[in-house]
């Protein structure tokens, strides 16, 4: 398949990602998978079963917005939870999925969501312009059936008008935004915010 310049600006974003977040740690083995919208509303994504830290060009693959493939290569089986994300919100472009420890970790010690609150770093998340506020990040249980845990963030999205990002619990974090770019900044930030709540409730030295 020949891809056009679209896809390969995507492809080379999502790569350069994955190395810039398996230098944090956040994505051993070959957990998470990242994907780009296109103009054309095609989906740039990580195929399955791939080392994010050393991503090729063949290892991004092409989608629909139905997560079907276009292009013959085996996308990873939480496809659906980037297409309904992208569904859901027209403006977001970029979405990407970690395995950090201290989501992993956050999962553990709180049941169904994080308050986030009064932490000056709030304003990395697109939109927020004051340390005063409250950003909550709702905590699903995993579920290996991706379409019911699909719904079943979608329900929750439904009556929030807000939200940056979401953990399943003992397996990753999901966090998008307009750019690559700007969806890293959020990774960052939560992260940090992440290690500050588990070293105030005493889960980290």
């Amino acid at each position: 398949m020949i891809y056009n310049d679209a896809f390969l600006n995507a492809a080379q974003q999502l790569i350069n990602a994955g190395r810039f977040i398996d230098s944090k740690g956040w994505v051993p083995a070959t957990s998470g998978n990242f994907s780009v919208r296109l103009p054309d509303g095609t989906i740039a994504i990580t195929v399955s079963g791939k080392h994010k830290g050393q991503l090729q060009l063949e290892d991004i693959m092409l989608i629909d917005a139905d997560a079907n493939a276009l292009d013959g290569k085996k996308p990873s089986a939480e496809t659906v939870l980037h297409t309904s994300l992208y569904q859901r919100y027209p403006d977001i472009k970029a979405i990407l999925h970690p395995h950090p420890l201290n989501a992993t970790l956050i999962s553990r010690l709180f049941n169904t969501k994080l308050v986030l609150k009064d932490y000056e770093l709030l304003k990395a998340l697109s939109g927020i312009t004051t340390h005063e506020c409250q950003v909550v990040v709702p905590i699903f249980a995993n579920d290996q059936d991706i379409p019911r845990l699909a719904a079943q963030v979608g329900q929750y999205l439904d009556n929030t008008p807000v939200c940056y990002a979401y953990i399943i619990a003992g397996h990753g974090l999901y966090t998008w935004g307009s750019s690559v770019q700007e969806t890293l900044r959020h990774l960052e930030a939560l992260d940090f915010l992440f290690d500050c709540e588990l070293r105030l409730h005493g889960a980290k030295n």
